[in-house]
């Protein structure tokens, strides 16, 4: 039985003794030695993995003023950061959008911005008080103008990371990147083999007080992340790092499309081998890790899972959903990932970075609660009109204009003889057929490329979409195609006026 300890392996670093591989390496170490052969030959594993995570923030201390000002609100470059702190601390929120820029510009953007050396414009208000009676600032600053500047990150690092497709007949903009329709690609993110958390899962070395590369400094483990839910296998870390000490290849804003700002975050873990179970969690292969794809079509807290995957499925460049090779793509770089591993097992090889035990452990057991609502979401079903007027697409536009008069209806949901959706038909669409002297089948005039709803779907995202793409109306269907009802923008107006 193989038994170490952080002190013994710190005196290798320091002696230069000490053998230390990434976790990409220790699986076939592994698998030569056996876990007991590789406890004894292997002192540290080391792990990275780079990704977008949202949940990043930076901690500034601006300096007093003259005069000074107890600032109430504060943007920087037009990005406001929350200052209900003391008179000139504020909290940057990496998702933070700009008020004249919008989504392509963020928290993110600034923070890469003060760390590349750049200028940033700063501009708080205050109502003034006795002791800081300035009530407006306007001034300029640099990184190595504020007296502190810390990364405190309240999730980062998911220990994995459920991937995500697209069932439905439109292109979704996510923070899972572009989803194309018709389970046209499937996106994931993490490092797999790297994942800090997938090589030590019973979190037996990472917790509070755990050193840690961040950003390409050296950073702090400072307790679990939020939503942290080890009992389903997606712990989170919640984290703190010197921005001023910190490299711009490993710190990157970017903006996903019709989703907004975030911060590509480089970390790396070094994980101790104590004993042979930890050198057995540290051989953890993609094959091992495996997680869900999730539909999100639906705008749902719970997406439907359409299959289980492994890690190595994801990566190998395409997965099979219902027979089909659908292609797939990471949101997190591998490469990246490698090479913060890489260079963490360079500095832990050359004395500059020993490692530590957390002084308080993570929790390992536990999931993370669904928000508390006091107020029931109405559903589409809730408001829906069941009553709707169909036509076979087969019919003439004659036999349309009859149904709508007949009916005061202004849609008509075209139908195949097997009962499936396959089109829509408006008043204007008939109005414009006519005028045009066209009286051939419904097919030939019908809008086919058609919006539709699912009938447990939350009236919000119903309403989102009418406004979207600027339509009245859309069909409420089953999974098989079949309409139950029509939603429209006159159901939704009768909605809020019920309400207010």
């Amino acid at each position: 039985m193989v038994k170490k300890s952080v002190h013994e392996i710190n005196r290798k670093i320091e002696d230069g003794s000490v053998n230390v591989v990434t976790a990409e390496e220790m699986v076939t170490i592994v698998e030569e030695l056996g876990a007991e052969g590789a406890a004894k030959e292997v002192d540290v594993v080391t792990t990275g993995t780079f990704g977008a995570m949202c949940s990043s923030g930076l901690m500034l201390n601006l300096g007093h003023s003259e005069p000074p000002i107890k600032i109430q609100k504060i943007w920087f470059n037009n990005v406001e950061a929350y200052s209900g702190l003391a008179a000139v601390d504020a909290y940057l929120g990496a998702a933070q959008i700009s008020d004249t820029r919008g989504i392509q510009y963020g928290g993110a953007h600034v923070i890469e911005d003060l760390l590349r050396g750049k200028e940033v414009d700063v501009h708080a208000t205050s109502y003034g008080t006795d002791c800081y009676p300035r009530k407006v600032l306007d001034t300029i600053i640099s990184l190595e103008d504020l007296n502190e500047a810390m990364l405190l990150n309240p999730r980062n690092a998911y220990q994995k990371y459920a991937a995500a497709t697209n069932s439905s007949k439109r292109t979704l903009h996510t923070y899972m990147g572009e989803l194309l329709p018709n389970f046209g690609n499937v996106t994931y993110s993490g490092a797999g083999v790297l994942s800090p958390l997938s090589n030590d899962p019973s979190y037996e070395t990472i917790g509070m007080g755990t050193r840690i590369f961040m950003g390409g400094a050296q950073g702090y483990v400072i307790g679990n992340g939020t939503q942290h839910s080890p009992s389903s296998g997606f712990g989170t870390l919640m984290l703190k790092g010197n921005l001023k000490e910190m490299n711009p290849d490993y710190l990157r804003a970017a903006s996903f499309t019709g989703y907004g700002a975030t911060l590509y975050m480089g970390v790396g873990i070094p994980i101790p081998i104590l004993n042979e179970k930890l050198a057995a969690a540290t051989a953890v292969r993609d094959e091992d890790i495996v997680t869900t794809i999730e539909d999100y079509a639906v705008g749902s807290r719970d997406k439907p899972v359409i299959r289980k995957v492994n890690y190595a499925e994801l990566r190998s460049g395409s997965v099979q959903i219902d027979g089909k090779d659908v292609p797939t793509s990471s949101l997190s770089s591998f490469k990246n990932a490698r090479k913060i591993a890489n260079e963490l097992k360079s500095w832990v090889k050359h004395g500059k970075f020993f490692v530590t035990m957390p002084v308080e452990r993570l929790c390992t057991e536990g999931v993370a609660k669904p928000m508390k609502e006091t107020q029931v979401v109405p559903l589409v079903k809730d408001v829906m009109s069941s009553f709707v007027v169909t036509i076979k697409r087969d019919q003439t536009v004659q036999d349309a204009a009859k149904k709508i008069w007949e009916n005061s209806f202004n849609h008509l949901t075209v139908i195949s003889d097997g009962g499936e959706l396959v089109g829509i038909l408006t008043a204007w669409d008939v109005s414009k057929a006519v005028a045009e002297n066209c009286f051939d089948s419904v097919e030939n005039v019908m809008t086919k490329k058609v919006l539709t709803c699912a009938p447990n779907e939350p009236v919000d995202l119903a309403a989102r979409r009418l406004d979207r793409y600027g339509v009245s109306a859309m069909p409420v269907i089953d999974a098989q195609r079949r309409v139950l009802g029509i939603i429209t923008s006159d159901n939704i107006s009768k909605l809020i006026a019920r309400r207010y």
